[in-house]
């Protein structure tokens, strides 16, 4: 005490120089309050105090330099010698103040910089923050570059010269750390608010990926130049004019002008940033009243940004309910409407903890409370939907308080204002009905009236004949009263009750219907003057109520529609005779194809569609053609969403429909496609389970299933589903409950594991099924969208389809999460750093408990990272294997919120790998990859921390630690410049006296070369030893050649490009195929006719011209990926095949000749297609992903006519690369790569092409093992192929790899290669055998005692064909065979094969055979060589009588006729092998 009382007596200014720092804090506030009070700035009390203000913020105690930073910020805004002091201050702040870590001592050493710039030192202010960034420390270096964007955007470049801050943007650009970069780029973006294009050619040389990034935010700049928003001292006047310029912009001009210009101008605000002051903290309700005024002069702006707003909420919900100042609730509820009305659907989160209470505050009987209330919850029903606060609602109509029962029923009313009948459905209608009729008994009158109001309100919504079964037991007065006062509603859309005639409008005029009406306030009468005014906008007004369209009158319907659709349609619609109304759709269906999509007034078009019989239409043609038209309104004209809910009920109604599906379907997508799929599948899951029929509702989550996959799930609300979902799950139809799974398993795609937790509750059997879906596509990614865009532009609700798109980016963001840090106490936290192993296992246990409880949790956990980071080093290792579990399920609960613990906790599990145990290393790496996978990799390499743990001379730490990075770093497709920071550590892991670490570092050389490159790594190793140098470079150099290749960035590609080329089972294609098919049945047809010439029959040009060929998206796709994508895809190399062929032939590459193509295959396919192929089709060609495939193949068949050349001089890599799409399991890709082979070979025909040999070994085997697919559609394609190839292939070339595909072990495969011989026999004759007839046929012939019907049918038939070239020859040419013909009677045990001398003896040993099985049959047996001869009498009968007109060359074998027709040898093929049965 001794001491204090020397320093209490000491001046202030000595105060402040004193050695104690209670002394100096208690100085530094006399300081403060003195400066406050001193009025005249040249003072010469400022004198005293020039020398300490340095000493002021730079004090080593923090408390004392928080005051002391409040002094000088007051020394400098009123002291004229503050201008002095700026460069030592400033320097001052930059050393020891940014590196605080406290944000109140940041902030104000941010406003004396700020300060100093006022005073004009702007140039030693910059001086100084520009030293701080070469400052070693990243909080400083962060805290300057904060600062100069601070001055930059205040001031404006004017006041701050950006000449040298230009400079060092690229070496921030270059930092260690993230916040640094980060901060960067958002100073670059104010730097080219001011200066624009000026600002390009000095970061033309920063990371392309970067540079792109800020050409994106450049792109989002508003147009109009920017202001400074604070001045200098010398510059009051200047801000005075500025003032005067803007009052006198609000006050003068148009008054609608500034209403057009305000919907286009308004900028959001963010609240958070500014409003920091807690109203749990004030006390006293002067200081709450100020922190609400303050508050509501935030929300007043029409748009804010979105953020957390719980905090917020939460306080103005306190207030509300609990504060007794009706003042406050009043600034409180204005408050709320003005949040919930900046936010709009960004609000709905918040509804529910808000209704309760406003609900419950209406008790209040002051009439200013209650209007403020009402405003309140109005705006928070705006943001949400009526069945989120219907529970909240129907709870209090029962209130003791009659206030609190009037203003619920008032608030239904106007709630049902904007409604509609679908959002008000049956489901909802009842409760509230029932509620509300007991209120109409109430004894208050003004109980009774609001009930009326609101009932009334519902009539008019739904109409009488949904609210009547209500009504049943209600007097007639009442009922009236209810009618009365639904005749007196006005709907917020706009639509009134019949009432005074209408005006008649000009011609041309639009309807009064389509202006769009204000939001709010009684209408006022538009002067005459402003008829003109509002002329000048009917554009927008055009626009702008094709977004906004509320629902118009069935006359105004008519009229326009009859505008634009024939008189005879008109006039036939609702005709009673359905062949009538199915013409005058027809006619529908084509005006509405050819309509101008600008003039297509759409609600009025599918509005007519409900006339009469309307949507109960009982022809399911005319039905068909009403859906087809809904889709193209929907997909060529402006489609609202009022439109859409006009229809999307019947179109639901007819989704389970056996005849009406299909098209009902397509709809659907053209509704979703003009009005988002998030909103349109919430109105269709809605309707489906609004009805009973359970086939539309198995079929409306099926085609969600698929919408989902072509549109993307960007914006779905995945918490609205998952109600829906489980309503369907507990379903007793079983096609219900298969549809549920179905789509569960696609949302798994997006949302990944979190989606299980939501359906733990279910029954295990259940759960089993979705599991086995789940564990389908677990390994699967999300097909790329091909679909979406909304094409209604500008207004409100395409801010509010940005906003859901923009939610929807990342998935796991929607879930509901748990604040948890309430339940983490002392008591917990201590339990868990007892000395008792038991006590520390027992709050373990708690924490699972609270974790398991909470499943989704918020990142605030208090101090449990620090108490669990403690128990990674247990001495107990069932405890640290309990607390890496605790770990990873707190990563799964968190999400990517955990990023946060990534330095205090993530890097601390690295030390479980230390452990010797290979239980507790396996653990900690499973918990490593817990986090990664919510996370990202990227957040683990920045920083020195990774360098560190590899510097650990631990065996077991580097060896799993190297093996974790060899399967991590090859999936990035780049790193932080961090990672060369391991490299030392890296080199010293080669040199191990461990093998296995050894090993383990030269496994991740080639990983690390794959992201730093040989030279960096190369240049690290010249810093070694030359002992240690030697062995790492040689190890480099191995590594090199096994470098892997970075993963390719997946493309953002047109929706509608991306449409066209990825759609394998659509229309076109199904039309192409059939026309395809045909095209080629003709061709064989005439290829295997009488004539020999070919010029009647249809020529391949001919046939490829007459083919659909799939066309371009009518829209060219903008941004340079897609420009490139114009030229042509390949490139004719002069030698380039021959020399390709040279190089196979000496060996010097591998010969393309596998069983399954290994990786060496692919990748030298890929180095030899690089100098012939487009760079943007290879990234398709060589895609991991199928659609990629399927879009390639496309433009290859597009680019096929015009590069007929390059195609040929590219022949041999084009078979080669469809060989390996041969071993693709997608039916998808591999019908379309059949589709493009057969337009190829036609083309190679047109041009006369030859294959060569290399051509034909590298393509053909790999085609004869698809001729034994299961499918049939596959099959008959390569049979197709197979036949074109003789056009490009002597036929008895192809002969050897037909005899090569019958030893397969696949029986559909051997029967396909006999037809295709026997076929070959036929047409070619023996020429086909050349020099080796005599064994070809011995193995043909093997194949008649094959255990397969298909295979035996198929050898017969060939050795028949080849009798029917060479006659009798045929029994020489075969000789003796062994062949197990018992299996023809059907012994098959103990059957032994008996050697035949001929063919003659085969079939006249199997007539044997038959003779002694017990007949069957009443008719006479047949021997089946006299059956057989008899038919070769026939088959020679008819070649002598036809011999003088044989058109076809004569075998070199034998002379003989041409062939009789296919079909009646067939027949006769058929009767022999049916008496051999």
């Amino acid at each position: 005490m001794g001491d204090d009382s020397e320093w209490m007596k000491l001046p202030t200014d000595q105060k402040c120089e004193h050695k104690v720092w209670k002394a100096r804090l208690s100085g530094y506030t006399e300081a403060l309050q003195q400066f406050q009070r001193i009025t005249d700035e040249k003072s010469p009390e400022w004198g005293k105090y020039q020398g300490l203000i340095k000493k002021f913020v730079t004090d080593s105690n923090a408390v004392a330099q928080l005051k002391g930073l409040e002094a000088a910020l007051a020394y400098i805004e009123n002291a004229h010698l503050a201008s002095r002091t700026a460069g030592e201050v400033v320097s001052g702040v930059v050393c020891k103040v940014f590196n605080q870590p406290k944000a109140r001592a940041k902030e104000l050493g941010s406003d004396i910089c700020l300060m100093y710039i006022e005073i004009e030192k702007a140039e030693a202010v910059q001086e100084e923050l520009l030293k701080g960034l070469d400052n070693k420390n990243p909080k400083i270096a962060l805290a300057c570059v904060e600062v100069l964007r601070r001055a930059i955007s205040e001031f404006g470049s004017k006041v701050v010269t950006l000449k040298p801050v230009v400079k060092v943007l690229p070496k921030l650009f270059e930092s260690r750390e993230k916040a640094v970069r980060d901060e960067a780029k958002l100073l670059a973006v104010e730097v080219y608010r001011w200066i624009r294009d000026a600002l390009r050619p000095p970061l033309q040389n920063i990371n392309s990926v970067l540079l792109k990034e800020l050409e994106e935010e450049w792109a989002k700049l508003p147009t109009s130049a920017p202001r400074q928003s604070r001045f200098l001292r010398s510059q009051q006047d200047l801000r005075a004019k500025f003032e005067q310029q803007q009052q006198n912009a609000g006050d003068g001009g148009d008054e609608g002008d500034g209403e057009i210009s305000y919907l286009f101008t308004i900028r959001s605000i963010s609240v958070l940033n500014f409003y920091t002051i807690d109203l749990n903290e004030a006390k006293k309700w002067q200081e709450r009243k100020e922190a609400l005024e303050a508050l509501e002069t935030l929300t007043k702006n029409p748009k804010l940004e979105s953020g957390e707003y719980g905090d917020v909420v939460k306080a103005l919900n306190k207030v509300i309910g609990k504060d007794s100042n009706v003042m406050l609730v009043t600034i409180a509820a204005k408050c709320v409407a003005g949040l919930a009305a900046g936010l709009r659907k960004k609000f709905s989160t918040y509804a529910g903890h808000l209704v309760p209470t406003i609900l419950e505050k209406f008790k209040e009987k002051k009439a200013q409370v209650v209007q403020a209330l009402q405003e309140a919850i109005d705006a928070v029903f705006l943001s949400t939907t009526l069945q989120n606060v219907s529970e909240d609602t129907l709870a209090v109509m029962d209130n003791k308080n009659p206030s609190v029962r009037q203003q619920a029923s008032l608030f239904l009313a106007r709630s049902f204002r904007h409604c509609t009948p679908t959002t008000l459905p049956k489901s909802l209608l009842k409760p509230f009905c029932v509620a509300l009729l007991k209120q109409v008994n109430d004894s208050a009158p003004e109980v009774r009236d609001a009930a009326f109001e609101a009932l009334g309100t519902a009539m008019k919504v739904v109409g009488e004949r949904a609210v009547n079964p209500f009504l049943a037991d209600v007097d007639k007065l009442k009922i009236d009263k209810i009618k009365e006062c639904s005749e007196k509603v006005e709907l917020a859309g706009g639509k009134k009750p019949a009432g005074p005639a209408k005006e008649k409008a000009p011609p041309k005029a639009e309807p009064p219907a389509e202006a769009p009406a204000k939001p709010s306030g009684p209408p006022k009468k538009a002067p005459a003057a402003k008829v003109n005014h509002l002329q000048r906008w009917d554009s927008f007004i055009h626009v702008f109520s094709h977004v906004f369209l509320y629902t118009l009158h069935p006359e105004v319907c008519e009229e326009r529609a009859g505008a634009v659709l024939p008189a005879s349609c008109m006039q036939t619609l609702d005709s009673a005779n359905w062949k009538e109304r199915l013409a005058a759709m027809e006619e529908f269906h084509k005006a509405a194809e050819q309509m101008d999509s600008k003039e297509m007034p759409c609600q009025a078009l599918v509005r007519m569609l409900a006339k009469k019989p309307g949507w109960k239409e009982t022809n399911f043609q005319v039905m068909q053609l009403k859906m087809q038209v809904i889709a193209t309104v929907a997909q060529r004209g402006t489609f609202s969403r009022t439109s859409a809910l006009a229809v999307l009920e019947p179109v639901v109604e007819k989704v389970g429909d056996v005849k009406c599906g299909v098209k009902a379907k397509e709809a659907l997508t053209g509704v979703a496609e003009a009005c988002g799929l998030p909103w349109t599948a919430e109105q269709v899951v809605s309707l489906a389970f609004g009805q009973k029929n359970p086939k539309n509702q198995a079929e409306a989550l099926n085609w969600l299933c698929n919408a989902i996959k072509e549109f993307g799930f960007a914006g779905v609300n995945v918490k609205a589903f998952i109600n829906n979902v489980k309503t369907a799950l507990a379903a007793t139809n079983p096609a219900v409950r298969t549809s549920a799974i179905s789509l569960l398993s696609v949302m798994f795609l997006y949302v990944g594991a979190p989606l299980r937790m939501f359906f733990e509750g279910e029954k295990a059997a259940l759960l089993s099924q979705i599991d086995a879906e789940f564990e389908k596509v677990k390994c699967q990614t999300p097909p790329a969208p091909i679909r979406g865009g909304s094409k209604a532009s500008g207004g409100e609700e395409a801010d509010e389809q940005e906003e859901e798109a923009e939610a929807g980016d990342d998935v796991v963001d929607l879930l509901p999460r748990t604040d948890i840090s309430d339940k983490i106490t002392s008591e917990m936290l201590s339990k868990i750093g007892d000395k008792n192993w038991k006590i520390r296992k027992e709050g373990l246990d708690e924490v699972t408990a609270v974790l398991s409880e909470a499943k989704f949790i918020k990142p605030g956990v208090g101090e449990l990272p620090t108490a669990l980071k403690a128990r990674l080093t247990d001495s107990n290792k069932i405890l640290v294997q309990q607390t890496l579990s605790i770990l990873q399920q707190m990563a799964t609960a968190m999400g990517p919120a955990i990023k946060q613990y990534i330095k205090s906790l993530g890097f601390p599990i690295f030390t479980v790998l230390t452990d010797s145990k290979n239980t507790v290393r396996a653990a900690g790496l499973t918990t490593l990859n817990g986090w990664v996978e919510q996370t990202g990799m990227k957040l683990w390499l920045e920083g020195e921390e990774l360098a560190e743990e590899m510097k650990k001379e631990n065996p077991f730490l580097r060896q799993e630690l190297l093996g974790w990075l060899v399967v991590k770093l090859p999936a990035l497709r780049s790193v932080p410049s961090d990672l060369l920071l391991c490299l030392p550590h890296l080199y010293s892991c080669l040199e191990d006296r461990n093998a296995d670490v050894r090993k383990k570092a030269q496994e991740a050389l080639p990983v690390f070369m794959m992201h730093l490159g040989y030279d960096k790594m190369n240049k690290a190793a010249a810093k070694l030893k030359p002992a240690s140098k030697d062995q790492v470079v040689g190890l480099l150099e191995k590594a090199r050649a096994s470098v892997p290749a970075k993963p390719s960035a997946p493309a953002k590609e047109a929706p509608s490009a991306a449409a066209s080329s990825t759609k394998p089972t659509s229309a076109h294609d199904s039309s192409s195929n059939s026309s395809l098919n045909s095209s080629l049945e003709k061709e064989n047809t005439s290829f295997s006719g009488k004539s020999k010439s070919r010029t009647k029959a249809k020529t391949g040009k001919q046939v490829l011209n007459s083919l659909p060929v799939p066309q371009a998206p009518a829209k060219k796709p903008s941004g340079k990926a897609e420009d490139d994508r114009t030229g042509p895809i390949f490139t004719l190399l002069p030698n380039g095949k021959e020399q390709r062929i040279k190089e196979e032939k000496s060996l010097k590459v591998l010969k393309w000749n596998f069983i399954t193509p290994r990786e060496e295959y692919v990748e030298q396919l890929k180095a030899q297609m690089t100098l012939c192929v487009a760079k943007w089709l290879m990234e398709d060609l060589f895609h991991t992903d199928f659609q990629k495939h399927i879009k390639a193949i496309g433009s290859m068949m597009e680019h096929l006519d015009a590069e007929v050349e390059a195609t040929v001089g590219c022949l041999d890599l084009i078979l080669k690369w469809f060989t390996l799409r041969f071993f693709d399991t997608n039916t998808s890709v591999l019908m379309k790569a059949l589709e493009y082979l057969k337009l190829l070979f036609i083309a190679l025909s047109n041009q006369d092409y030859h294959l060569t040999e290399h051509e034909a070994s590298s393509f053909i085997p790999y085609l004869i093992l698809k001729v034994g697919e299961p499918k049939d559609v596959v099959r008959k394609d390569v049979r197709s192929i197979i036949s074109l190839l003789r056009r490009v292939y002597p036929a008895s070339r192809v002969f050897p790899f037909l005899m090569d595909g019958t030893k397969s072990k696949n029986s559909k495969q051997r029967a396909e290669c006999l037809e295709e011989l026997g076929c070959l026999v036929g047409l070619c004759g023996m020429s086909v055998f050349q020099q080796t007839a005599t064994k070809a046929l011995r193995e043909i012939a093997v194949h008649i005692g094959d255990r397969d019907t298909a295979v035996r049918n198929a050898a017969l038939n060939a050795v028949v064909m080849a009798y029917n070239v060479c006659g009798e020859q045929v029994y020489k040419l075969i000789g003796q065979l062994t062949i197990q013909y018992k299996q023809y009677t059907g012994e098959f045990s103990g059957s032994e094969g008996k050697t035949v001398t001929s063919l003659f003896d085969f079939f006249q040993s199997v007539s044997v055979e038959k003779s002694s099985v017990p007949a069957v049959s009443s008719k006479p047996a047949v021997s089946t060589m006299d059956m057989l001869q008899s038919q070769l009498a026939q088959l020679r009968e008819s070649r002598e009588q036809q011999g003088s007109q044989n058109t076809r060359p004569r075998s070199p074998a034998r002379a003989a006729g041409p062939p009789p027709d296919l079909n009646e040898f067939k027949a006769r093929l058929e009767m022999i092998k049916a008496n051999l049965r």
